[in-house]
Parts: C-alpha cells; structure tokens; sequence
C-alpha cells in the first residue's frame, strides 16, 4: 500500500478536523457564500461510503443526483430513475453527512404532471430522505412546479442548460446558449426561476461567456457543472472527478485520481491470491483453543 508523506496527510488531517467543526450548512450560509464571493463545493453522490469521504473532504453541497441511473445503475440516460431509486440513495448520503448541504434530485415524471404530484414527491425527500432541498430541470415551463413546491415551505433548486431529462429534445447531451436565441431563452428561463422562488441555479453545459452574462441578471448564487469559471461555485459528479466512470468523460471533468485502476488492482491481487493459496492465511483466522479443539476431535462426529 502507498503511504502518503507526513505534509499530505497533515493537510488532510487539517481539512477534515476544520470542516467538520463548522455549523451545518444552510440556504443562509450559502447566501452568505455569495455575498463574501467565496467559492461553493459540491459534489454530487449517490451512497454512504462515497458522501462520507465528501463531508470529510470538506465539500458544501452534496447532490444526490438522479444521474446514478448512469454511474450507478448502469442505464443509458437519467429517464429510467425511480422516486424509490432517490429516496433509497438521498436517505444513505444523509445519513454519512452533518455538515454538508443536502438536494435530492427530483426524476423524470416525478414532478412534470401537476403541482400536486411535484409537491407530494418532493416532501418525500424532505420527510423520509431528511434532505434540505430538492432540484428539478427545466424553467419557464416547470416554473408554476417549482411556486407550488415553494409555497408548500419547500427549499428548491433550479437547473438549465443542458437538462439530461430533457435530452430528446435537445437532440443529446448537447451545448446550450451557443446563439442568440438560445441564451436569450436561458435568460428568461433564470429570470422566470428566480421569481418562482428558487434559492439557487445550476447552469450546465453551456459557455462561460454566457454563463457569467446570466448570473450578472440574478441576486441567488448561481453554481455552474461545465458552465466556466464565474460563477457561485462549481459541482462535479464524484465517480467522474475520481474515475469511477468510463461510458464517456465530459470536456469539463478533471480527473483527480484513477480509482478505478486502484480498485481493479485490488481485485485482481485478491483473486490472484485465492487461485494460489496466498489468500486466506494463518493472520486471517479465527483462533482456537488448543483443549477444545481436543475435545471436539475426540468427539463421535
């Protein structure tokens, strides 16, 4: 196993020991975040182990976003995920977290239909998940959504951009904001967001230019996943910043270290030692005392 150097785990150590002092983070921390132009993290993950290490790390926000259907459940897009696929992995991350900010991510036709379904999905995350807030995509058209989620005393997000629910008729994980009329829509549609009483916006996939023009026109903090280097603060999906998923890797991941080469390392030495008698070996077992073990040899069976 690589040790780390006594500076590396000093920092770490330090990290850890300071964010985890601090008061649990609100809405009223993260206006405040923006007020002092102090850069937000957020990362989005799905389970317990993972969502730990986060709130070790330090990390603001936890997004429990409904691309698990693609990192974690093997589907091809997001539009297969569950209300009971979020539920299950948003009540896991709250439970590995007390600092962190967490939002669950509301799925494909949870909150589409009415006010009504929008509301009642979105209290299940809130009563049963114990999350702070909930996110859902889209803007003019979900706006009246996103009003009756907030007058039922409920925290909400926005996204827009590139909105992966709404990829048929984006044509794919495409570029958003690249004309006129395209930005002039996602201006509207922050516009339109901000008024139904979000307390914040993703911006995904679309160019900084645009992204910082936007923000420009809005008071909430503005948090940006491929959206440039302008905004309130950045989220990136945590199986893409360490290497946990291979289908495709966006312009805007930067990957921090390889822990799918680590992992399968592993497994391979693991199975290796099992083929060759390595694995399991006397430090792995369970004692016995010697006169039991007597008795039980001069047992009948």
């Amino acid at each position: 196993m690589e040790r780390k150097s006594k500076n590396e785990t000093a920092y770490i150590n330090s990290t850890i020991s300071v964010k985890t002092a601090q008061e649990k983070v609100t809405i009223l921390t993260l206006r405040k975040m923006k007020e002092e132009r102090r850069k937000v993290v957020c990362i989005t993950a799905y389970d317990y182990p993972l969502s730990l290490l986060a709130e070790r790390a330090g990390v603001d926000i936890i997004l429990v976003g409904d691309s698990l259907g693609m990192t974690t459940l093997g589907y091809k897009t997001t539009l297969s995920v569950t209300m009971e696929d979020m539920i299950r992995h948003a009540s896991a991350v709250r439970r590995a977290v007390s600092y962190a900010f967490v939002i669950g991510d509301m799925p494909y036709m949870s909150y589409q239909p009415s006010d009504r379904d929008a509301v009642i999905n979105a209290g299940r995350f809130i009563a049963e998940a114990c999350c702070d807030a909930v996110k859902c995509e889209g803007g003019k058209r979900i706006a009246p959504r996103v009003k009756a989620m907030v007058d039922a005393g409920i925290v909400v997000q926005g996204h827009i951009g590139l909105t992966p629910q709404s990829i048929g008729q984006l044509g794919g994980f495409r570029v958003q904001g690249k004309t006129r009329q395209s930005y002039d829509l996602l201006l509207e549609d922050a516009l339109i967001l901000q008024a139904a009483g979000v307390f914040s916006i993703v911006f995904e996939g679309m160019p900084s230019e645009v992204a910082e023009r936007i923000k420009k026109h809005l008071k909430i903090p503005v948090y940006g996943i491929g959206a440039g280097d302008k905004l309130d603060g950045q989220i990136v999906i945590i199986h893409d910043l360490i290497g946990l998923f291979e289908e495709f890797r966006p312009k805007f991941v930067k990957r921090y270290c390889d822990a799918d080469i680590l992992i399968a390392n592993a497994i391979g030495k693991y199975a290796n030692d099992v083929r060759t008698g390595k694995f399991p070996s006397q430090e792995h077992f369970y004692p016995m005392e010697k006169e039991e073990w007597e008795k039980i040899k001069k047992g009948k069976k």
